[in-house]
């Protein structure tokens, strides 16, 4: 099963998922999460630009022939929404890979719920914790509920 991880950069709830889910048949995939090579990449791969504004479309561009590939290729998506910063992103990746057809996890706090209710209203899946998402991969690839202690 191919699982692409979208949304917030700035928290380690990708790498809690995929080490908990790293006995079973996952592939994973997500954005690049170096800030800086995500914000220059156009500049850096295509040439320097004098206007901030043509920077950020060559990078966005860019990051943009990525994301497109990884969502076309996922099975499931899993979409974080995290609570400092407003990920416009996350929210663009939740329609597109619904556009898509795709199997949606949504993933953010009781805080958002409202903010975010028409994104919840397209997923499959609403979890609020690394853990959960983890839970629904193990329950959705191998059919068992996850061992309590």
């Amino acid at each position: 099963m191919n699982v692409y991880l979208s949304g917030e950069i700035h928290t380690d709830w990708r790498d809690q998922i995929i080490e908990k889910c790293s006995d079973l048949a996952i592939t994973f995939d997500a954005p690049v999460t170096d800030h800086a090579a995500s914000d220059d990449c156009g500049v850096e791969i295509l040439g320097e630009e004098n206007s901030k504004f043509w920077h950020d479309h060559k990078s966005a561009k860019l990051n943009a022939v990525r994301t497109r590939n990884a969502l076309g290729r996922a099975d499931v998506v899993v979409v974080r929404f995290g609570d400092k910063y407003k990920q416009w992103n996350a929210a663009f990746d939740a329609g597109f890979a619904s556009a898509l057809g795709k199997s949606l996890i949504i993933l953010h706090s009781l805080e958002h719920q409202h903010a975010l209710k028409e994104i919840d209203a397209t997923a499959l899946v609403v979890a609020q914790s690394p853990e959960e998402v983890s839970d629904a991969l193990r329950y959705v690839v191998t059919g068992k509920l996850p061992q309590r202690s």
